[in-house]
């Protein structure tokens, strides 16, 4: 038997799936590539989600592989807007009116959003409101910031246009730790940000951290931990340190296995864990937690981006439909991330769909587990009966029973007719995430080529 201990349990953060190095150019698959107008032909549009995508920061920390690049202020972010605002009209139209469009949830996220100066920001919001017919004063708004750009102006304007929760990448509250990760920032420009943030109506605050950095303890873990209970955040994600490839932490690692690291990152997780839910916050997943009184605006939260009817703008937006998960072509290198944006932001004609992958029945079963059962709560059965007329027991039987033989489900949940993880379930997300990934699309991530 296999057991929780033989098992690396950071593999993967299955944030989305099938993943980007999963697409293709779809000029290179069997009918070309479609029209939108035709990819949203018979789809539901009464509940879409909305998610807006600004690929600029002021910095690159040593961690990050997300699709952004550093410090483009002024005409190149103008000449984004511009683009964003094309592909907006693009999408709406492909839409049509046939039916009643209506969004029910929004997010801005990158990069950094609020790298856009207030009056940017402003030009944002319109674009969704305008050109896209979301009201973002009446449905949830989730909006990414970070410590050197959340100004009292750029504030104040998501606040007024409706923003419900601001999450904010911290990392550590230990300077000595975000320079280990190649975050350059000071604690005062995170009080001082953490301060306006607060003194905004946004209803909900989350701030990010970190375990796993080089250097860090408990104790140091703790600091952390506590400096940020002071804000009484509504939401808290406790991320896992990864070194991923062609990122600035890449050159101090092979990439290799490191049991010691496995085991500081599982302690400090644990550690952590601990410490929120003895302070009254509760576990929505490996990640996340939610302050038990919290408000809850029912907005975007953990794997809120692996939901069917996705619109997503900006080169590095995912947008799915029930059969096809499409978005522009994806990098982590400078050099071709700048490529990729400048390519997007010459582009006229936004009415077809560039890159990515269509998913079959099994894909959208696999897709179905994975966002469900990664959740806390866990994945009711009858749910998942009513959608596909089968069982998880029944289409993944080899995978659920090693999970079972790892202690990593919890065995009283099928009497409340669920599918729940156990504590060291969910400790070993990572881990159980991508072994229900399809042998055709670990074939199609392993067969990319980064860049």
């Amino acid at each position: 038997m296999t057991t929780p201990q033989t098992v690396r349990p950071y593999q993967s953060y299955v944030y989305a799936y099938p993943h980007k190095t999963a697409y293709r150019p779809l000029a290179e698959v069997p009918g070309g590539r479609p029209a939108l107008s035709e990819l949203w032909a018979g789809e539901r549009k009464d509940a879409l989600s909305l998610y807006l995508h600004i690929p600029f920061c002021e910095v690159r920390c040593g961690f990050c592989n997300l699709f952004t690049r550093i410090g483009a202020p002024g005409e190149p972010a103008s000449r984004y807007l511009d683009a964003l605002d094309r592909q907006a009209g693009a999408v709406r139209d492909a839409l049509g009116d046939g039916e009643p469009v209506r969004f029910a949830a929004a997010a801005f996220g990158g990069g950094t959003p609020t790298f856009l100066e207030a009056g940017e920001l402003e030009r944002l919001c319109d674009i969704a409101e305008k050109r896209m017919g979301a009201d973002l004063r009446s449905v949830p708004l989730s909006v990414e910031t970070s410590p050197s750009t959340a100004t009292a102006d750029r504030l104040a304007v998501l606040a007024e246009r409706g923003t419900t929760r601001i999450s904010i990448g911290v990392q550590s509250f230990v300077e000595a730790e975000a320079r280990a990760a190649v975050r350059p920032q000071r604690a005062a420009d995170v009080e001082r940000a953490l301060g306006l943030i607060r003194d905004t109506s946004i209803p909900v605050l989350n701030i990010d951290l970190i375990y796993g950095i080089d250097g860090q303890t408990e104790r140091s873990w703790r600091t952390s931990l506590d400096t940020a209970l002071r804000w009484r955040p509504e939401e808290l994600y406790l991320y896992p340190l990864y070194v991923r490839p062609l990122t600035p932490l890449d050159r101090l690692s092979a990439g290799a296995a490191d049991p010691a690291w496995d085991e500081q990152r599982l302690r400090l997780y644990r550690a952590g864990r601990d410490h929120l839910l003895a302070r009254g916050y509760e576990q929505v997943s490996m990640r996340m937690f939610r302050r038990a009184d919290a408000p809850r605006t029912d907005g975007p939260d953990d794997h809120a981006c692996q939901t069917d009817g996705m619109i997503g703008l900006g080169c590095g937006a995912r947008s799915y439909t029930s059969r096809l998960h499409y978005s522009f072509d994806y990098a982590v290198r400078m050099g071709e991330v700048r490529g990729i944006i400048d390519a997007y932001t010459a582009t006229a004609d936004f009415s077809r769909a560039e890159v990515g992958r269509y998913t079959d029945g099994d894909e959208a079963r696999r897709r179905h587990l994975l966002q469900s059962v990664l959740q806390a709560d866990g994945m009711p059965l009858s749910g998942y009966r009513e959608r596909f007329g089968t069982s998880p027991y029944e289409d993944f039987p080899a995978e659920l029973a090693r999970f079972e033989a790892r202690g990593w489900l919890d065995a009283a949940a099928p009497a409340e007719g669920l599918l729940r993880l156990s504590s060291e379930g969910l400790a070993y997300s990572d881990a159980l995430g991508p072994e229900l990934f399809s042998p055709a699309v670990r074939a199609a991530m392993a067969a990319y080529e980064l860049k």
